[in-house]
């Protein structure tokens, strides 16, 4: 047997449980919803094991939850006979926090600490998160787990009291699952809690029954206390009622996808989804849906209404709940949801699945892909809903999950995704309280215009001061802001929307599109740009002449093909990777004042210094117009020192 040791919480769980520990929290109550949650995984998995280890579960064995409570010793304990944990699972699960968003979700706390907003928004950074387990400490003041799994001869105790360290040993536990043993932490003098809200009051049978009604009542598991009932005495003489202590089972049991639609309230909806997804925060939409005929499924589905901190990391688990007859089969059956939907979180239960075949051969099932592109249709059709019915919430939603969508019309390189373009929405210079579609963009074209303009950059401030945007507003046209790091990537999967062509200002025009005028005045002066070219070799690939700058004397745009100038700046982001380099094209305005002074230093001495400290600058003011700083700083600042100086 494993003597006692003492083992200190990995950082960020010592990180996350000083947090609930020490935060108030208007919700602490949550801590038994999430309890019960992890005793029912824990019986979905004993079930499911048992369907290839037949011997894992006893013949018409009951799978339950217990709930038993004692005022005396200030305790609540959670019993479960479900898959229990082995001494190295309890570590892995218990004292470390195996979460990839873990660092994104201290790192948002941080930054909302530092803005004073963090009692704003820690309840749904918290729910996003999902604590689990160690939501205990909200209400408890040591936790003690007795655990046992049916691949381990014996049992496990842990215990901590939430302050850093917790002890792990061996002890003979002889029934399989496990028990989650509070205790409670003292009711806090002078507190504003009423008594309903007090430490105390999880110690009252019907205050559990309460919240078990209220965040359990669909667990398809009993869940079960010992209560006090009464019933009426039939002695006449006595018309007192009779007190007696009985098993209650505290929920319903009917999973809430087979009720009807018309039976639901959407408070129901809210707390199966928070329940059984661990958030915080109600979902956005609801997708209930009961489809019959040659292949029969119900499906519930949820749109989050925040994207969770690991949603862009490898290790975010797609996939929805998969149940056959209410029965559970499998987690995350990713299958069902394709990557640009990942965030989709629900389930779907269908008779028609088999199971007692395995979870590879379930998954390239023939009926698995109906139900899933019936599902991604589903799910296009409810968000281009929300987009015309609540446009306001659709817009703050996108914020959060169009860079998903758009990764999706990125990876389409077959081009089949085309109804996703009719989910987008961008910033414009049309309005700049509200977004735009790509139907709405084409509704207000001036006559005679045959592109769709945009521009990328990640600042809407610097590309509103564009050369080529104020050019194009001065045409009349609207122009699209691509803020995403991923949109210029997407535009190339979009060559059009409904026959008109999506142009980028970012890149230049084609030779054919110039005027007689311009390549005449490009001819005359080709010495003088060829030795701009000269004095920026290895920064720019060409300098020409633009009648499209305005006001502006320069600015930088890339090659009609290969790699674009934002393109470039998101992939230098990837470590360990050679980046080729994007083709640069720097665009002189022929009627500056600068230009025409660089052009007449040329024609009185072509071997001037003066040009290259015009081409400096020149190049330097370009690069500013991107948001970015020129490479060489300090040549930047002599070159223009130099020109201001002159008499």
């Amino acid at each position: 047997m494993n003597s006692k040791e003492t083992k200190e919480f990995q950082a960020y769980t010592k990180q996350l449980l000083d947090l609930v520990i020490h935060s108030i929290y208007i919700h602490k109550e949550i801590f038994l919803r999430e309890l019960i949650s992890n005793a029912s995984d824990a019986l979905d998995k004993i079930k499911f094991a048992s369907l290839t280890n037949p011997n894992l579960l006893e013949k018409d064995e009951e799978l339950y939850i217990e709930i038993k409570l004692d005022k005396d010793a200030r305790t609540i304990t959670i019993n479960d006979n479900g898959i229990g944990m082995t001494y190295d699972e309890v570590i892995q699960h218990i004292g470390t926090i195996a979460h990839s968003g873990t660092r994104n979700f201290f790192e948002n706390i941080n930054e909302n600490n530092e803005n004073n907003k963090f009692n704003e928004t820690k309840l749904e950074l918290i729910g996003q998160f999902g604590v689990g387990f160690y939501s205990s400490f909200m209400v408890a003041k040591k936790v003690v787990i007795l655990t046992k799994s049916p691949f381990s001869d014996k049992g496990v105790r842990w215990e901590s009291d939430g302050n850093g360290t917790y002890t792990i040993e061996e002890y003979d536990k002889h029934k399989r699952g496990t028990s989650v043993i509070l205790f409670l932490r003292d009711d806090e003098k002078d507190s504003e809690n009423t008594d309903e809200d007090s430490y105390s009051s999880y110690l009252e049978e019907w205050k559990i029954e309460e919240l078990v009604k209220k965040y359990s009542d669909f667990i398809r598991y009993p869940i079960k206390m010992e209560m006090t009932t009464f019933e009426e005495n039939k002695d006449e003489k006595d018309k007192k009622q009779k007190e007696k202590r009985e098993i209650k089972v505290l929920n319903s049991m009917t999973p809430l996808w087979m009720r009807e639609k018309s039976t639901i309230k959407k408070e129901e909806y809210d707390e199966f989804y928070k329940s059984t997804f661990h958030d915080f925060l109600s979902p956005e939409e609801v997708i209930h849906v009961k489809a019959e005929g040659v292949i029969e499924y119900t499906a519930l589905l949820f749109i989050p209404s925040k994207a969770p901190f690991d949603i862009y990391s490898p290790e975010y688990q797609k996939g929805l709940k998969l149940y056959s007859k209410s029965v559970f089969v499998m987690d995350n059956c990713k299958d069902l949801l394709p990557d640009h939907y990942r965030f989709v979180k629900g389930l779907v239960d269908s008779p028609d699945f088999s199971l007692n075949i395995s979870r590879e051969i379930l998954q390239h099932d023939k009926q698995l892909r109906v139900i899933a592109k019936n599902l991604e249709k589903k799910i296009t059709d409810t968000l281009i809903s929300m987009m015309k019915e609540k446009r306001d919430t659709y817009e703050t939603w996108f914020k959060e999950f169009g860079p998903i969508i758009k990764s999706g019309i990125y990876a389409d390189f077959l081009k089949e995704k085309t109804y996703l373009h009719d989910l987008l929405v961008f910033e414009s210079t049309n309005d700049k309280s509200h977004m735009t579609s790509l139907d709405e963009y084409i509704s207000r074209m001036k006559d005679g215009q045959k592109e769709i303009l945009y521009i990328s950059g990640f600042d809407r401030k610097i590309l509103e001061n564009h050369p080529q945007v104020k050019a194009s507003i001065d045409k009349g046209y609207e122009v699209l802001f691509f803020l995403d790091k991923i949109d210029e990537f997407m535009a190339m999967n979009i060559p059009q929307y409904k026959d008109k062509p999506l142009k980028s200002l970012n890149r230049a025009e084609s030779d054919e599109n110039k005027s007689d005028i311009l390549k005449d005045k490009e001819g005359n002066i080709k010495e003088l740009l060829t030795l701009i070219e000269k004095h920026l070799a290895g920064r720019v690939n060409k300098v020409e002449l633009s009648n499209n700058l305005k006001d502006s004397p320069s600015c930088i745009v890339s090659s009609n093909s290969g790699l674009s100038l934002q393109m470039e700046k998101v992939l230098s982001e990837i470590e360990g990777q050679k980046i080729p380099k994007a083709e640069k094209i720097l665009q002189l305005n022929p009627e500056s004042p600068i230009f025409k002074r660089m052009e007449a230093s040329f024609k009185v001495d072509q071997n001037s210094p003066k040009i290259k400290y015009f081409a400096e600058v020149l190049y330097g003011e370009a690069l500013l117009h991107e948001g970015l700083l020129p490479e060489d700083s300090i040549e930047f600042v002599k070159s223009l020192n130099s020109l201001l100086g002159e008499n």
